[in-house]
This record gives C-alpha cells, structure tokens and sequence, in this order.
C-alpha cells in the first residue's frame, strides 16, 4: 500500500473514533433528559416487562455505539500487534487468516462483554440453549464454510507451504504459486497465467507437492539416443553444453545419467537445480535447446521407434551452401590463407569440420588449450576478455568471413579470449592434421604465414596508419610454427614475400 493510501486510511479511521466517541459522550450525558423525551412522545412502558420500550430503544443504541467503539479498538490493537510489534521487531509477518482469527475473537468476546453490561438482566445461557434448534440449522447451512474456516486455521498451523511457493494440488494436477491464503481458499496463478481458488477443505484431503521458494527444486529433463552413441561421450558432452545456461544452479552441479534402457534407444535424464523455480518451464526448453546443439556438433543422434532409421539431411532455406564450392570460396577469401595455392585451398577445404552453435553459447574460453582456428560462415559472435577469472565487456563483434584462433592453430598457444555466439552461428574449424599436412607439401609457406600474422598483429596496434613488420616479430612467429609443427629448418633460399595488397586485419 502506498504511503498516500495508508495516511487517507488512518485521517478516515480517526474521524469515525471521534464521531463514535463524541456520540457515546453525548449519550452518556444525556441519558436521563433523553429517556423523559422519548417517553413524552408516547412510548409508555410495558406493564409487567423486563424494560420499558424507552429504556429498550436507548439500551440498543448504547450497544451499538459501543460495539462500533469495540471494533475500532479491535482494529486497532490488530494493528499495533502484527503491523508494529511483530514485523518491526522481530521481521515476521502474520498470515491474513491469523489476523482475520484474532479480530473476530477479539471483538466476539468485547461485544459478549459489552452486552452483558448494557443489558444485566437478559441471561445469555438461556438465549443460546432456546436457540439451540437454530443453531443446529445454522450449522448445516454453513456446513462447507465451517469447513474451509477451520481447515484454513489447520493449515497456518502447520504451514506446509507460504506464499511465493510452487505447488501442485489433487488429481487435477493444479500447479501454479501462490499469491494468497485466505480463510476460504487458497489462491494460485497458474505458469499460463490464470487464477485458481482452491477451497482449503478440498486442499485438506488432497495430496500437495510444494517447492518451497527459499530452497532448491530439482528438475528433471529427459532425451535418448542411439544404441550406437557412447553413453561416456554423450554424458560428458551435455554436462558441458547445459553447465553455462541461464538459471541453473551453479551450487549443484547438474548430473546427466542413464535412466532406461528403451526399445528405440538408450533414455537419459538431465537433472539439475533452477535458481528460481517459478521460470522452470523456460528453463527446461533452453536445456532441450542446448541438447540439440550439442547432438549437431558431436554427431550424436537421437533415437527415433523405428528399427532402421534413414535420415536425409538436407539444408535449410538460408543456409544451402554448405557444399565444397562455398567452402572453398570462404577460405580463399581469408587473408592469412591468400599464399596458399588454389590446390592447397581444395586441400584445406576437404579437411575443415563445420559446426553449429545456439545463441549465447561459448565457443572457446579463455586459456584453453587449442590446435585449431575458426572461420565464421554463419552468424555473428562477440569477443571478450576474462580478467582473474571474470568476464569482461565485449570488445570486438566478428561477423561472417571473420576467423579466430589462428595463433592456437599455427603455435599451440591456450586461448585468449571467449568467444561467445550472439545469434545462431556455424563455424568452420580448420584442425593441426589440415596445415601439418599442407607444410609437409609446401614448407615455404610457414615463412609467408608467419610475416603476414605478425604484419596482422603489428596492424592491429597501429590502427591508423600501416608499419614496416619488425622481422624480430615475425622471426619468433616462425619459430613456434616450426617447433610446434616440428619442420626442418629453413633453406637458406629465402622468404616468401607478405602481400602487399593483403587487407586490414579484421580481428
């Protein structure tokens, strides 16, 4: 409640205490004057009765001037208690039904009090026991509103579940969180939006599963694969494509186990910790997402209820060139590779491994070791640096023709950045084997490689304006390459000129 709303509240409360108060001052004041006005406009009492109509008519209004008075104490002392005392002082915050509880015996008990004091002679055990009969009826009518009264009550008693929780309730299956506990019902919003009232006398004799909010829940994911995939490679290979995705507990490491032995396939179960259990079902979709991916690059398939399963794979509209040709194409066009031979190219071409990566998802991390450099055929990923462990801002964003990792591909150097995909991006990954084999043909190619990485590095520090190559530079690059790929060392006969036409570094 906003701090306008409650100040309107407690001016309005305090209006109608004066108001009652002024008017039980008045009638205490002029009892006896009111009494003799009303007796001359021809109310004369009853011969032989308990009271006169006079004393009746001013009897009741006392009691209910004073009633009113008794519940805006009740109201108010149900204030002080759980608005003041509890929550300020020792942070807890009572249910609305143990309050509603506490006002209504608070003010049965003043008005049982106040009525014996405006009307002594009236004996309430002889007004209950000739209502009886009436209260009998009374009962049955509120039969089910008793029930739900005094199951609620049983409910704060034992609180198996507080607002903000998960729960599942009955047969029905009804799951959602619930927002309110009120002496009737329970009242949950369901993950599709809409609001369910479950009565508390149903939700008494139904089964309730809870997932408290304060602790974690565990989630349960299921997919299989072929009888022919490795249950070694497969578990590792999602445990790490599911260890970064978003809301997953990093507390509990996420375990992925074989749960079954099928017909088709063999079944796995994913089972790991969501941070916030309310987005589970966003969560469990991301996971089913990252398990995709994953199968593409690791060439694991998924095991379908058939005995022999042919599959055609055909390329999707927006992404058909996946053939040699534009392989090819993309590599002659990066320009570390412009000093290989058009045969050499084919040859490189042959050997790359094509893979495909969701959104969000990290490529290579930061001081990994690596043989291996990457062409982005499709799609777009972002560059950024880890410090102590940390990720940082991104600094570069590389698009399609871009590559990275060559240094770990020409040097064995770890990696040193993350590479991170910011849309659905295919990569194209040339391997140690490719460019050993395309030295072991052309060794003069090691010296053109290694002074155009080190024009590339240079350029990338001089970003304005090009400089001659330090041949120190680009005399270290070439002697990791040759350690690295263990070449013989250099003919006396000379270097392979860089291209002085080559373009500006991308990356």
């Amino acid at each position: 409640m906003t701090q306008p709303r409650k100040n309107n509240k407690l001016a309005f409360f305090l209006m109608v205490t004066a108001i009652v108060v002024l008017a039980v001052y008045v009638i205490a004041c002029f009892d006896a004057p009111l009494r003799e006005w009303l007796r001359t406009h021809r109310l004369h009492a009853q011969a032989g009765g308990l009271t006169s109509q006079t004393d009746t008519i001013v009897d009741v209004l006392r009691l209910v001037l004073f009633s009113i008075l008794a519940y805006l104490g009740v109201a108010a002392l149900n204030t002080l208690i759980f608005d003041l005392i509890l929550r300020y002082r020792r942070s807890f915050e009572a249910p609305a039904l143990v309050r509603n509880v506490f006002s209504l015996v608070a003010f049965t008990a003043l008005f049982f009090l106040i009525f014996s004091l405006v009307f002594p002679k009236v004996n309430l055990g002889a007004l209950f026991t000739t209502s009886a009969i009436f209260g009998v009826i009374l009962g049955l009518a509120l039969q089910d509103t008793l029930g739900n009264f005094f199951a609620g009550i049983s409910m704060q008693a034992d609180r198996p579940f507080q607002v903000g929780d998960v729960i599942t309730v009955g047969a029905l299956r009804h799951t959602g969180i619930v927002e309110q506990i009120t002496w009737r019902a329970i009242k949950i919003r369901t993950f599709a939006n809409h609001v369910i009232l479950i009565n508390n006398n149903t939700a008494a004799r139904e089964p309730i599963e809870v997932c408290p909010h304060s602790n974690l829940n565990a989630r349960c994911v299921f997919f299989n694969t072929l009888y022919t995939d490795s249950p070694a490679k497969t578990i590792h290979v999602i445990r790490e494509a599911i260890r970064a995705v978003d809301n997953v507990s990093r507390i509990m490491t996420p375990v992925v186990r074989i749960r079954n032995l099928g017909d088709s396939g063999v079944e796995y179960e994913v089972k790991y910790w969501p941070e916030d259990y309310t987005r589970h079902e966003e969560t469990d979709a991301l996971i089913r997402q990252r398990i995709w991916y994953a199968f593409r690059r690791a060439n694991l398939n998924f095991a379908y209820p058939t005995r022999t399963l042919l599959v055609e794979r055909r390329p999707r509209p927006g992404h058909g060139d996946d053939d040699a040709g534009a392989i090819l194409e993309r590599l002659a066009a990066v320009d570390i590779f412009t000093p290989l031979s058009k045969e050499e190219t084919a040859m490189l071409a042959r050997a790359v491994t094509s893979h495909v990566y969701a959104p969000g998802e990290i490529i290579i991390r930061t001081g990994d070791p690596g043989s291996s450099m990457f062409v982005i055929h499709h799609g777009q990923v972002s560059v950024q640096l880890s410090e102590d462990g940390h990720a940082r801002s991104s600094v570069a964003t590389l698009g399609e023709g871009a590559f990275f990792g060559e240094m770990a591909l020409l040097t064995g150097e770890p990696r040193t950045s993350d590479i991170v995909a910011l849309e659905e991006t295919k990569v194209l990954e040339i391997g140690h084997a490719a460019m050993k084999q395309i030295f072991d043909t052309n060794p003069d190619l090691v010296e053109a490689l290694s002074h155009i990485i080190a024009t590339r590095k240079q350029g990338l520090a001089a970003s304005v304006h090009p400089i001659p190559v330090n041949q120190n530079v680009s005399d270290g690059i070439l002697s990791a390459i040759k350690r690295f790929f263990t070449l013989p060392p250099p003919r006396s006969a000379a270097r392979v000129p860089a291209n002085p036409g080559m373009p500006p570094p991308t990356s």
